[in-house]
């Protein structure tokens, strides 16, 4: 039976993207193979990445597009043509509207860094750090449109140390991150992820 066909979402450097070529490549995704990487930034890293992983690539430029619904409906017929089975959200950067979050409820999932809910939206590290918790760790959700908001499939913590700052604390995050994303998409490849309502459970 073939696998799980999964597209990524990303904007930058791809490091989560990364993690997940590699998790791919060493059989830790239960099946799951990478056909696509959508990035609204052709000149990213995260490009240059999948091109060298053979990971085929959508990438467009938004002020090309009229409105965000124009470009996701584009993308919607991309998803649908290859028959993508999951979205992953990997440090993407822009809003999405009903157009792609209504026809993927269920099979969307986007990795935050930080405990969720606390410190949703950008710079969740930050946030963390400047609100002086001792313990902040990442979060892989569903995407229900709100802002960080959908129903939380897995956590990891990572202790604050005292004097950490941005620039020590957020490799350890993103190490974090790194683990947890492919291990989540092994578990729902796996048909392992079950939701009901806002309570997940993972086998």
């Amino acid at each position: 039976m073939a696998g799980m066909r999964v597209a990524v979402f990303a904007s930058g450097f791809g490091s989560n993207f990364g993690a997940l070529v590699d998790a791919a490549k060493n059989q830790r995704l239960d099946g799951a193979s990478l056909e696509l990487l959508v990035c609204d930034k052709p000149e990213a890293p995260v490009v240059a990445r999948a091109r060298e992983a053979g990971v085929d690539v959508f990438a467009f430029r938004p002020k090309e597009y009229a409105s965000r619904e124009a470009y996701e409906t584009e993308i919607l017929a991309e998803l649908k043509r290859r028959g993508i089975e999951l979205i992953v959200l990997a440090g993407y950067m822009r809003i999405l509207t009903p157009v792609l979050v209504e026809p993927f409820f269920g099979r969307m999932i986007n990795v935050h860094p930080s405990l969720l809910p606390a410190f949703p939206g950008v710079n969740g590290i930050g946030q963390a750090l400047a609100y002086g918790v001792k313990v902040t760790g990442v979060t892989v959700h569903y995407v229900d449109g709100g802002l960080d908001s959908g129903p939380i499939i897995a956590q990891r913590t990572v202790e604050v140390a005292d004097g950490d700052t941005l620039e020590t604390l957020a490799p350890r995050i993103h190490a974090a991150e790194q683990a947890l994303l492919p291990w989540v998409v092994s578990r729902i490849a796996a048909g392992a992820v079950a939701i009901d309502g806002r309570h997940v459970s993972v086998k």
